[in-house]
């Protein structure tokens, strides 16, 4: 049924005011506009919260005019962030007509029923929740160690990784060298970029207008990626040292630049100081004995070979985030992994698969993180819209104001390209931007 006889737009402020998210305890005023030439016998809204059953609010007549009556119906927002669904309902003649949100779920104008439609979405935010305004107005440029720039003066690379391939030209194919029967990546290549190139590129960056730097993991690893972390309290040999990274932190900040890293904590490296897998560390790892005082991080199917690791990759295995000895170590030890940098320079951090890392976990991060820096920035890699996302069968708080500033805004990349590349037209392109902006907090829709 495609006639609009009711009629309800989320992104106009006469059906829905104020337009968006809303902090928690807000009152929230909704509108129904219903064209009939006999008014309805009844007109609800129907709402809740997420999880909870629906309720039904009887919505009242505010004016008519041209044939059409505006129904209306003013809720508060619950005083605990979380969400909101609604959509609504007019009884006539013995029949239920329904109205919700749109077939794409995008909010604005939705479509008229026989059953129960999709709801709209209304994200409740913490009131006072706040995202550092230094970051709102910076650019952001991303570096991959390896590959961006050698700044030694030579040109040598520093400490190659035994039997790593080195490229000799810039312009190389990057090369994965693998075993053929197990397809495992037997030897890494690198570049020999490191923090010298990117400490004499600042005045470069600096030209581009550039605010900050966001770093993939530089922690020693075995790999060019450095997404199997080897020991998360060492800068990788291959990129400087310790002393660099912060040297590097001090300079940026005289260029206006600040400086965030990629932490990656959902899983470690088999070849880790923690797992120890190759016997590469005299630390005794979780791998050799049970005895170790990693082997509670890691969950073990049956000891030692079968392990839980991230996406069946056997060379990363996952962490447990919610045992306690690996919360010291990541967030609240005196010399945590979060703490340690911070103190070196870092102006804040990216999660890696913040969908792997518990709702818990990511709040003690922030809270800790902030109380090192207030002005720090904490940002989230999530691949979908951030305020609905559901992960391992629950919705995430990402965006309510406890846990992320921000996130790495992956659907505008997507909406960007379908453009770009005929693949939506406008219209699709503007209703998905809006989904966004409507279903954001304002504090983290400025912070993109």
């Amino acid at each position: 049924m495609n006639e609009q006889w009711m009629v309800h737009d989320s992104y106009d402020t006469r059906f829905r005011n104020p337009f968006g998210a809303v902090p928690a305890g807000q009152s929230v005023t909704l509108r129904l506009q219903v064209r009939e030439p006999e008014a309805p016998e009844v007109v609800l809204l129907r709402i809740g919260k997420d999880g909870a059953q629906m309720q039904d609010i009887q919505m009242q007549p505010v004016w008519s005019t041209d044939g059409k009556t505006m129904f209306e119906a003013v809720i508060s927002a619950p005083v605990e962030p979380g969400w909101l669904w609604y959509y609504f309902l007019c009884q006539k003649d013995g029949h239920t007509f329904y109205y919700g949100n749109n077939s794409s779920e995008y909010g604005g104008r939705g479509d008229i029923s026989h059953r129960v439609p999709p709801p709209y979405q209304i994200t409740v935010y913490r009131h006072g929740a706040a995202t550092p305004s230094w970051f709102k107005e910076s650019v952001m440029y991303q570096i991959f160690v390896d590959r961006f720039y050698n700044g030694c003066e030579d040109g040598a690379v520093l400490q190659p990784k035994k039997e790593c391939l080195l490229h000799g030209q810039w312009n190389n194919t990057p090369l994965y060298i693998r075993d053929p029967k197990t397809n495992r990546v037997i030897r890494w290549d690198f570049y020999g970029g490191n923090l010298y190139g990117v400490k004499k590129k600042l005045p470069y960056l600096q030209s581009l207008g550039v605010n900050v730097i966001y770093l993939n993991p530089i922690f020693e690893a075995p790999s060019s990626h450095k997404y199997d972390t080897a020991d998360y309290h060492q800068v990788d040999p291959m990129f400087g040292s310790n002393a660099l990274f912060q040297e590097l932190c001090r300079e940026a900040e005289t260029f206006g630049i600040s400086i965030i890293l990629d932490g990656v904590f959902s899983h470690t490296g088999s070849d880790s100081l923690y797992f120890n897998k190759e016997g590469s560390y005299p630390a005794v790892g979780a791998y050799q004995s049970k005895d170790s005082p990693y082997y509670k991080w890691y969950c073990f199917k049956s000891y030692p070979n079968e392990y839980d690791c991230w996406w069946g990759v056997d060379v990363l295995p996952n962490v447990n985030e919610e045992e306690p000895s690996y919360r010291d170590f990541i967030i609240h030890g005196e010399d945590s992994v979060l703490k340690h940098w911070q103190r070196l320079g870092a102006k804040g951090w990216r999660l890696d698969v913040a969908d792997e890392l518990p709702d818990s976990f990511i709040q003690q991060f922030r809270a800790v993180m902030k109380q090192q820096d207030e002005n720090s920035i904490l940002i989230g890699e999530v691949w979908e819209d951030a305020s609905n996302k559901i992960s391992y069968g629950e919705r995430r708080g990402y965006l309510l104001g406890d846990e992320l500033d921000s996130v790495m805004n992956y659907p505008f990349r997507r909406i960007a390209l379908d453009f770009v590349l005929g693949h939506c037209d406008a219209g699709a392109a503007h209703a998905a931007l809006m989904s966004l902006y409507e279903n954001y907090p304002p504090i983290i829709s400025t912070a993109l």
